[in-house]
């Protein structure tokens, strides 16, 4: 199963939207998938004592993220980063080993330019730390309130094709490293 995170908790997000096409995608071409979006993190999970009482409704996201043969996040660029509640979730799940071995891919999503290339670059050091397995392919979507159309898929067919590729590689990737055969 692959996992697919939308690693903002804002509401109606674009991140949201990009998640979903990925999910979409992967689900088309035979792969088991679950979302995770951020939005659904039990409200505890704010709370200093969650560092040491991890709040009851975090356990279906760790075990979905237990189970995954994969794990693709889509973030949207805040300030230059990626939100505090991607890297919050990221600090829930148990450490070390929940990362650990576990292929790794990235979308990122932003209004500007570039496409979110910083919130990417930041969140790899994060997952390297955790001992991840990074794919080595990254998509890119840049000016995202434009880039989907209003059935929520991708407008741009060279972008579309990008994320397809990306999406196609990292399967393939997961089955050639997954945890289980390591």
């Amino acid at each position: 199963m692959f996992v697919v995170i939308s690693g903002t908790n804002r509401r109606g997000s674009n991140t949201a939207r990009v998640a979903a096409v990925c999910v979409r995608y992967l689900e088309s071409q035979g792969h088991e998938v679950k979302l995770l979006d951020l939005i659904d993190l039990p409200p505890e999970v704010l709370s200093p004592d969650a560092y040491f009482d991890r709040p009851a409704g975090l356990a279906t996201f760790q075990a979905a993220i237990d189970e995954a043969e994969g794990l693709l996040t889509v973030l949207p660029e805040y300030n230059g980063s990626f939100p505090g509640v991607l890297k919050l979730f990221i600090d829930m799940l148990e450490f070390p080993r929940t990362l650990t071995q576990l292929p790794s891919a990235f979308v990122g999503v932003a209004a500007g330019r570039w496409g979110g290339l910083r919130p990417v670059e930041q969140i790899e050091q994060v997952f390297n730390y955790r001992n991840a397995l990074l794919y080595w392919k990254r998509t890119f979507i840049p000016a995202v309130h434009e880039a989907l159309d209003e059935d929520g898929e991708l407008s741009d067919e060279g972008l579309a094709k990008r994320l397809h590729a990306l999406l196609d590689g990292f399967a393939a990737f997961a089955k050639t490293n997954a945890r289980s055969a390591q």
